[in-house]
C-alpha cells in the first residue's frame, strides 16, 4: 500500500539552545550559571537520536524513505504512497497533521519517560511491525480538525486548537456571530478546541472555572469527537461589550463567525505554534468550522 517512508523529526532542546546561542560550549556556560541541569538535556539529546538511529536502520532496507525536519513541513509535498513517521512529542504530531492531507502518521515516542506520549503510541518499531504497516494493515482512528476559512480566502487547519486575538497582552475587541445571536465583545481572546485538544489548553479554562467557584464543569470531548468547542477569555463587559456568548459547540450546522474589530495586532494562530498564524484586523472575518479534512493515527 505504501513505497516510502517519511520519518518526520522535531530538533531537542540542545539542538535549540545551540541555535540560540551559537555553541554547545555557550549553551553550557548559559544554563549552569543560571543553577540549570544541562547534563539532562544532552541525555534527552542521546536518547532521540539513538532512537533515530534505530529507525535508520530499520527503514535503512526499504526502496525508499526519508527524514525532514519539521521546519519542512509546509514546503514538503507528500503523497499518498508515504507512511509518515512522526518522531518527537506530542505537538509534533498535531503539527505533521495539518499538512499530511490524511495519510496515516505513525506516532513514535524517542524517550517514554520524559514525553507523555497521548499520541506517541509506539516507543520501539520491528520489521515485522514495519512491514504491517508498509501493506496498510495496522489499526487507526480518526481525528476531527478545525478548518478557519479568512475573508480574503486564506484557509488555516487546528489540531488541537485555535487562538483568536490579539498579539501582545491587549484586549481582542470584535463582534461574534454563534447560534443566530450577535453581539460586540471585547476580550484577552477566543479558545476553539477540537476534541483531542479538550484535554490541552481548553482545560485550563475550566481548571479556572472550577477553581474560583469550585464547580465541576469540564470542557473535555471525546478525541474522536465531531464537534468543536470555545470558550471566550475574560469577556469584558462595558457600555460597548456584552458577555452573553462566552462559550458554545461547534457542528456542522452551527458554525462560529468572528468579526475583527482591532486596528492591528488582531491575529488568528493554531496549535499554540505563534509562527503558524494569520492576521487578524479589521476588515477581515472568520469562519470557524469543522475540517472535512481528518487526521489518521496509527494505533
Amino acid at each position: 500500500m505504501f513505497d516510502q517512508v517519511v520519518v518526520v523529526k522535531s530538533k531537542t532542546r540542545l539542538e535549540l539552545l545551540i541555535e540560540r546561542f551559537n555553541s554547545k560550549a555557550q549553551a553550557k556556560f548559559y544554563l549552569e550559571r543560571n543553577g540549570d541541569d544541562f547534563s539532562g538535556i544532552v541525555h534527552e539529546h542521546d536518547l532521540f537520536y539513538k532512537s533515530l538511529d534505530k529507525l535508520n536502520k530499520l527503514l535503512f532496507n526499504l526502496d525508499s524513505y526519508k527524514v525532514i525536519d519539521k521546519s519542512f513541513l509546509s514546503n514538503y509535498i507528500f503523497t499518498k504512497k508515504d507512511l509518515i513517521i512522526g518522531l518527537g512529542q506530542d505537538g509534533l504530531i498535531a503539527n505533521i497533521a495539518k499538512y499530511v492531507k490524511g495519510q496515516p502518521i505513525v506516532g513514535f515516542n524517542p524517550n517514554p519517560n520524559i514525553f507523555d506520549g497521548v499520541l506517541l503510541p509506539y516507543s520501539t518499531i520491528d520489521s515485522r511491525a514495519l512491514a504491517s504497516f508498509m501493506a496498510g494493515d495496522f489499526n487507526s482512528k480518526s481525528v476531527t480538525m478545525a478548518k478557519a476559512i479568512f475573508t480574503d480566502g486564506q484557509e488555516l487547519l487546528a489540531f488541537n486548537d485555535f487562538f483568536i486575538g490579539p498579539k501582545t497582552h491587549t484586549s481582542a475587541r470584535y463582534t461574534i456571530h454563534f447560534n443566530q445571536s450577535t453581539e460586540r465583545q471585547s476580550s484577552s481572546g477566543i479558545i476553539v478546541s477540537t476534541g483531542v485538544g479538550s484535554t490541552g489548553w481548553m482545560s485550563s479554562v475550566s481548571n479556572m472555572v472550577n477553581g474560583i467557584g469550585g464547580n465541576n464543569i469540564s470542557m473535555e470531548m471525546g478525541s474522536e469527537s465531531n464537534q468543536l468547542r470555545f470558550a471566550v477569555r475574560e469577556p469584558f463587559k462595558s457600555q460597548t461589550s456584552t458577555v452573553n456568548i462566552c462559550h458554545g459547540l461547534i457542528s456542522n450546522e452551527n458554525k462560529l463567525i468572528i468579526e475583527s474589530n482591532m486596528l492591528d495586532n488582531g491575529q488568528v494562530f493554531s496549535d499554540g505554534i505563534i509562527n503558524d498564524f494569520i492576521d487578524f484586523n479589521m476588515g477581515q472575518k472568520v469562519e470557524i468550522s469543522i475540517s472535512e479534512k481528518k487526521a489518521l493515527l496509527v494505533q
